[in-house]
């Protein structure tokens, strides 16, 4: 009888604590698996060794984080009692408010930091649209072990060190950007940092894209679908771009049954869908293979439980719940148990691919909380609320409407006036007000004039937003057909 593999046994797959991988490593271009012992063994095995790591990863947290220390005392937890993966749901989960409030106590990087500030070599995080951004500090073996993971999933989807990587997407704090161009870099891709975001960018992008023809992009189903759009009305079919992968993060939509054929019908490309939270990179642990039926949970990479969002303990395969996040190769900020706020539903595995991780056959298809995502920017309605407040000759109300004009989120904010801006003024007030939500927001906002009180008051919460995409109203459909 074969045993089952130690974490000692699996150093060469880099599967030890602190993580190490061998950079000089590659599978053979006709191997499916970049770590085959890892991604096919029984998840039972593979069970026993995510505890070994959890309490390695908690063990680290109590000697170099106070606020993880901190938060177990409280809780009466020690990682010396946690003995199973049903004891570790005991332990106290962490929201993203508790992060920005461990960094306003302690700056920079927060209490939950694990490494001075000094090893910190990279510095990305949140756009700030909760009022206070996060700050991520990645370290170099960090960054490492998450050029490292970006690189396996994408192997999983079919992208090889022949192919050349269109990346359109923003190269700012944003993680998306960043992981998918380490990713393609260690799988030994070549890597096409294109970006995104500037006027007249897109009609450019087509352009290069007919010139160099990239067999694979990396961005979001809202601007893939641009960019075809935008090369449609200059004659240039999509297909003849040559993109033979796409895959994409960010928002909703890969996942979505209408989009994702609307991409492959445009584009003739396989299409797969990636993504969790930026706190969790490498975010692709959630991630497709060229054979899984919706994005397959990287355990080994991040620990994902669907748990039930009051209780925070694993549902059962088949039921509907939210991610909570558990980093294993993150030495810089470990995240353990954090929470995301996310709904989706998960099955077992093995996948017809041969990996035994369980998978989202549905991806993430909707929030818990009032988030909002436009162009892959996360907006949280309160951040909209204080610039507004802030801003001299607010009436005092406002709706904020998000649309789809053809193949692109429109954020649209009727606001009212004070009854001091007179008419005359009206247009430069609104020019104002529109550039103080762009500097939050990160996105175009467009601004239309609401007379002093004519929006409906209520004294009761209000409800200010009023989301009108299609890709929400697939989302909802989708989600009809199955519970019916």
């Amino acid at each position: 009888m074969t045993s089952a593999p130690s974490i000692n046994s699996l150093a060469h797959e880099g599967w030890s604590w602190p993580p190490t991988y061998d950079d000089s490593y590659r599978p053979q271009g006709t191997d499916k698996y970049w770590f085959r012992e890892r991604e096919t063994m029984p998840e039972a095995q593979r069970d026993g060794l995510i505890l070994a790591r959890i309490q390695d990863v908690m063990a680290y947290a109590w000697e170099h984080a106070p606020f993880y220390r901190r938060k177990w005392d409280e809780a009466g937890i020690h990682p010396s009692g946690i003995r199973t993966l049903e004891d570790f749901e005991r332990v106290p989960t962490v929201t993203k408010q508790e992060l920005r409030a461990s960094q306003a106590a302690h700056e920079p990087f927060g209490d939950y930091a694990c490494i001075p500030d000094s090893e910190v070599k990279h510095i990305h995080g949140t756009s700030g649209t909760t009022g206070r951004p996060t700050c991520f500090g990645i370290n170099a073996r960090d960054w490492t072990s998450i050029a490292n993971a970006q690189a396996r999933v994408m192997w999983a989807m079919g992208l090889r060190p022949s192919d050349t990587v269109f990346v359109g997407s923003l190269f700012s704090l944003y993680m998306g950007s960043w992981g998918a161009l380490i990713g393609a870099e260690r799988l030994g891709a070549t890597v096409f940092p294109f970006g995104a975001g500037v006027a007249g960018q897109t009609a450019r992008a087509v352009n290069w894209m007919r010139q160099m023809k990239p067999s694979a992009f990396y961005g979001t189903p809202s601007y893939a679908l641009r960019v075809a759009e935008i090369a449609q009305g200059e004659g240039v079919d999509p297909r003849s771009l040559g993109l033979r992968t796409m895959f994409f993060s960010g928002e909703p939509g890969a996942s979505i049954p209408a989009v994702r054929a609307r991409l492959k019908e445009l584009f003739g490309a396989a299409v797969y869908d990636s993504g969790s939270m930026a706190e969790v990179s490498p975010w692709m642990n959630l991630g497709e293979s060229t054979e899984s039926d919706g994005p397959l949970l990287w355990q080994d990479i991040v620990y994902t439980e669907v748990a039930d969002p009051v209780t925070h303990s694993r549902v059962p395969y088949g039921r509907e719940g939210t991610p909570i996040y558990t980093t294993l190769e993150r030495t810089s900020q470990p995240m353990i148990r954090l929470v995301s706020q996310d709904v989706t539903t998960w099955e077992s595995g093995p996948s017809p691919c041969g990996r035994t991780y369980p998978r989202l056959p549905r991806g993430i298809y909707g929030r818990l909380d009032d988030q909002i995502v436009v162009r892959g920017e996360n907006i949280y309605p309160s951040a909209i609320d204080d610039v507004l407040t802030a801003t001299p000759g607010y009436g005092g109300e406002h709706r904020v409407i998000v649309s789809r004009t053809d193949t692109m989120d429109i954020l649209t904010v009727s606001v009212e006036s004070a009854p001091d801006v007179s008419t005359l003024e009206v247009p430069a007030w609104l020019s104002t007000v529109a550039d103080r939500l762009r500097t939050v927001l990160g996105v175009a906002v467009s601004t239309v004039h609401a007379a002093p009180g004519s929006l409906e008051r209520t004294d009761l919460k209000a409800r200010r937003v009023i989301d009108d995409r299609q890709l929400f109203r697939e989302i909802s459909e989708g989600r009809s057909s199955v519970d019916s």
